[in-house]
């Protein structure tokens, strides 16, 4: 079944939908809350969370406003920012051991395999370079603009636009 299908029954709480969304999503979904909690089991905790939170929320959904996968995209975008900024989350991870920190410094490359399950790789990349660190910060290591902006040393300003045009860019390569 198309996405365009699947949709209007996702939102007319058909489970059969749900799962079939589920089926289609979860990889890609999981791969980006990873990015940003690094964590396997806070990343498939915070990942069934944003299939409820769609699912309870589906009528706020508009086609007219974006893709559907656009706007999953961006509720586990959101979840897994607020998981990384909850107290618990800080807490667990005070006493991490050095596996963790050699797993960072190794696995820089923000764009893996699980990220890519529907080839938004090959788009961004065609994307320029300043493009690509801008939305590899915002949206694939779950900076803020204000983080992003400190790391790149650019004025936040310039991160917003950037961060703008750039998704633009992205739309009319993918749409």
């Amino acid at each position: 079944m198309s996405v365009e299908t699947l949709v209007p029954k996702f939102q007319n709480k058909d489970e059969r939908a749900f799962g079939e969304l589920y089926s289609m999503y979860s990889d890609s979904i999981h791969g980006v809350i990873y990015n940003i909690v690094r964590d396997e089991a806070i990343a498939s905790e915070v990942m069934q969370d944003v299939f409820i939170k769609a699912w309870n929320k589906s009528d706020s959904y508009s086609s007219k406003k974006g893709r559907f996968f656009t706007w999953m995209l961006n509720i586990a975008r959101n979840a897994a920012i607020d998981k990384t900024r909850s107290k618990a989350f800080k807490n667990s991870k005070k006493n991490l051991n050095s596996d963790f920190f050699v797993d960072i410094i190794q696995s820089n490359e923000s764009l893996d395999d699980s990220t890519d399950a529907i080839g938004i790789k090959s788009f961004v990349k065609k994307l320029g370079q300043k493009c690509i660190a801008v939305i590899e910060l915002l949206y694939f290591k779950g900076f803020t603009q204000k983080e992003a902006s400190e790391e790149l040393d650019m004025p936040i300003g310039t991160i917003k636009t950037r961060n703008r045009n750039c998704i633009q860019q992205l739309r009319d390569m993918v749409l």
